[in-house]
């Protein structure tokens, strides 16, 4: 019997949460510790899993199955193909990073509060969520999918609810402290019970279509099924084939998010520490867009095909709305809030063109998307956290004062918009060209995010970073050696993959020609023949 090499990549982290909960209320440094190797091991495993993925072998590698509620038809169904892969590989990467980053977060003499908030359980949630999420971009059962889909929601809840944000500026001037603590904690349960809701409601519509599904099709792996829709053993009709659609497609429409159902996200992003916020956009939500690909378009493939039109108009929503709220708000967190549901259009649009050079660019962009996401959000949480403000306001001058930190969030930015050079211009280029080629009307108005997204990275860095320096971070000191650890590197990978992508397209290539082939589509023929 061979390794459980993608279920020991799960279980890592899981068994780490559990340990490091367990260390002594006194071991807060031990705690953290702890959760920090653990996740660099998890890292080695994931590490071992992309060397030994054969991008030209099988659809679904390093497969694991063994019964499970067998009178359900049940099993614990593993296996990854090249974008499961790519995401494994992209949350074990991040983690490390994240805990880091966050390595005070949960301290109460680095936040000023008198009430002490466990150290020890901030650094188990995180490894758990890392645990939940790796396991669903593995499992390809369905039931055991859903499962980790929504008990992910768990962990995240705490993260939010309990350890959320306390650098909130407005508050802090408009009353006194006790006050500005109490209005604080009222927005992050609200921020914590609103992501809570809107996620159960999206998990409960897809658990009835799950049920729907066992009911069609009386079992759950998703390899079977695919496999009986292709040869004609399984035949949906037409009406069930969509609503079943719609039961999946809505409840990751929600993770993602996808106008209208975002307005959790700059809530959850805001109130929540800036590591926690990475966590939610740059890991969790690609759960969303990654179900697409994995669940939506390989078990419906008809009604993807009929969804598509509307589905294309809600991702030009997304990016044009998602820019232009972002481009006026004062809040810097809600800012990369709405930037980022800008770019979760760009993914959706990508994944809807049905093209391989869009669902290509969707999933590079997901990557992509999260180590820029993650580079930018970080570096804004240790600019938060030295001012103890969130609004844009209340600096200036910054990069006269701590040029490495003004410099490293320029990069960040700069990335956010997609600067050719950077790793997720590669990605939205693909993007653009895959949906242009099908749909030019949706790939013309689409690049007008492109435009908005240079307005407001460019204006926020013009507001916070120059001009003349603001008393109150005329001292801010610059980036320490534990945030340049966790800068440098992803700033690193953004400029690596902006100028050689090949080593993750060379992955997820493969696995989107098989989508494209489970969906009976083709890349649109060029209606110019080159001369010969």
């Amino acid at each position: 019997m061979s390794f459980p090499l993608l279920t020991a990549t799960a279980a890592l982290p899981a068994l780490g949460a559990i340990a490091t909960a367990a260390v002594p209320a006194a071991q807060r440094v031990a705690a953290k510790w702890l959760a920090l190797l653990v996740s660099l091991g998890t890292l080695a495993l994931a590490a071992v899993t992309l060397v030994r993925f054969d991008p030209d072998g099988a659809r679904y590698q390093l497969t694991e199955s063994h019964p499970w509620i067998a009178d359900f038809g049940v099993r614990y169904e593993l296996g990854v193909d090249g974008i499961g892969v790519a995401l494994v590989a992209l949350t074990a990467l991040l983690i490390p990073f994240i805990i880091l980053a966050g390595w005070h977060d949960a301290d109460p003499q680095e936040t000023g509060s008198s009430r002490w908030r466990p150290t020890q359980g901030f650094f188990a949630l995180i490894l758990a969520v890392e645990a939940m999420v790796i396991i669903s971009f593995e499992a390809t059962d369905v039931f055991l999918f859903y499962i980790f889909f929504e008990a992910m929601l768990i962990p995240m809840y705490f993260l939010i609810g309990g350890f959320g944000d306390r650098a909130h500026g407005a508050y802090r001037s408009a009353g006194s402290t006790a006050e500005g603590d109490a209005a604080a904690a009222t927005q992050r349960s609200y921020a914590a019970v609103k992501f809570l809701l809107y996620n159960l409601v999206g998990g409960l519509i897809m658990l009835a279509a799950v049920i729907g599904l066992y009911v069609v099709a009386g079992n759950f792996s998703l390899q079977e099924i695919v496999q009986a829709r292709a040869n004609g053993t399984l035949d949906m009709a037409t009406n069930t084939e969509r609503w079943l659609f719609l039961g999946f497609f809505f409840a990751f429409a929600v993770k993602a998010p996808l106008w209208p159902l975002h307005t959790w996200l700059p809530n959850a992003m805001g109130e929540a520490t800036a590591p926690v916020a990475v966590l939610i956009t740059a890991v969790v939500d690609k759960v969303g867009t990654f179900a697409m690909l994995r669940f939506c378009l390989q078990l419906f493939p008809e009604a993807s095909k009929w969804a598509t039109p509307a589905i294309l108009v809600l991702a030009l929503i997304s990016i044009v709305y998602g820019a232009l709220l972002a481009v006026g708000q004062r809040d810097i967190k809600r800012l990369v809030a709405y930037a980022s549901i800008s770019h979760f259009g760009f993914i959706i649009m990508g994944i809807f063109a049905m093209t391989s050079q869009g669902q290509s660019g969707a999933t590079l962009y997901m990557v992509n998307h999260g180590i820029s996401t993650a580079a930018l959000m970080l570096v804004a949480g240790f600019l938060i956290s030295r001012r103890g403000s969130r609004l844009i306001a209340d600096y200036g001058g910054v990069q006269k004062v701590a040029p490495v930190l003004a410099g490293t969030f320029l990069i960040g930015g700069l990335a956010t918009l997609s600067l050719p050079g950077l790793a997720p211009f590669v990605s939205e280029f693909l993007v653009l060209v895959g949906t242009f080629t099908r749909y030019p009307v949706v790939g013309i108005i689409a690049t007008f995010g492109i435009v908005l997204a240079a307005l407001y990275t460019l204006v926020l860095y013009q507001r916070t970073m120059t001009g003349p320096v603001k008393a109150e971070v005329a001292e801010m000191p610059d980036l320490r050696v534990r945030e340049l650890l966790v800068v440098a590197p992803l700033i690193a990978l953004l400029i690596f993959l902006g100028v050689y992508p090949k080593p993750v397209t060379d992955i997820v290539n493969p696995a989107v020609k098989q989508t494209m082939s489970d969906v009976h589509k083709t890349d649109p023929k060029p209606e110019v023949e080159a001369a010969k």
